[in-house]
């Protein structure tokens, strides 16, 4: 059955705009707000659990039972939405139940203090295409769940691990058995090329500071990827693509 709504007042419409502003809200509530047509076919093949439908058009798929369908104007979609232009469709999700594990043995990826929300979700995106286990989240990260990070992940949120861990659980699975490296600029990093990259966690920093001295202390090895001359650094999505090829690579 869909409801029709046609105010701004309405509970459900005010729910929706502070999941969209609010990461706290978000983490409360345990949902995160999608939008557009290509994001809902992605959730449905991916058999998120979808917990409401805002649309003023129709669809061109079933929604599952439970989860709520509500018809709005465009003019109130358009209110609704964290988008200038938003597509018919806007709808929200449970947050995946994340697995974290004391130790991990297969290849898996850290992002600390990533503070862009498009390169947290770009770096999802890519962990899922090369077959990385799970992401952790360490420091000052965006939050994954933010519509845009939602939207870079191009479905990737969807069925990702993904992990937010303190410096203090890491040193624990370090103990257990983590192996770290850690991607630096420093003069004690060694090519990506050269080392053995298989059953490895690798962290990277944000583009300004690079990895902090905690992590640093945590990292068995230090890796570069090797550039051009008079190229400063990647981008950290960027840079975490590439090692996590290189992951791939060696795990295969």
């Amino acid at each position: 059955m869909t409801e029709l709504i046609t105010s701004r007042r309405n509970d459900n419409i005010i729910r929706l705009k502070k999941l969209i502003s609010s990461k706290r809200f978000r983490r409360e509530n345990g949902e995160f707000v999608c939008e557009g047509k290509k994001l809902l076919r992605e959730a449905l093949m991916w058999n998120a659990e979808i917990t409401s439908v805002f649309t003023c058009g129709d669809l061109e798929w079933d929604i599952p039972q439970g989860a709520k369908r509500f018809a709005v104007s465009r003019e109130l979609l358009e209110y609704a939405s964290s988008q200038k232009t938003p597509q018919d469709v806007i709808f929200t999700c449970k947050i995946k139940p994340a697995e974290k594990p004391l130790s991990m043995t297969r290849g898996n990826i850290i992002l600390e203090n990533i503070q862009d929300p498009g390169n947290v979700g770009t770096a999802l995106r890519s962990a899922a295409a090369f077959g990385v286990d799970t992401v952790i989240l360490a420091g000052d990260c965006a939050d994954p769940y933010s519509v845009k990070s939602v939207r870079a992940s191009m479905g990737a949120v969807f069925h990702s691990n993904i992990v937010e861990m303190a410096m203090d659980e890491l040193a624990q699975c370090r103990e257990n058995g983590m192996k770290i490296f850690g991607a630096s600029l420093s003069d004690r990093s060694k090519s990506v090329e050269d080392v053995g990259l298989a059953g490895v966690t690798v962290a990277i920093g944000n583009e300004g500071g690079g990895l902090s001295a905690q992590m640093l202390e945590l990292c068995d090895e230090e890796i570069i990827i090797p550039i051009a001359e008079g190229c400063e650094s990647l981008n950290a999505a960027a840079a975490a693509a590439v090692i996590m090829w290189e992951m791939s690579k060696a795990n295969r």
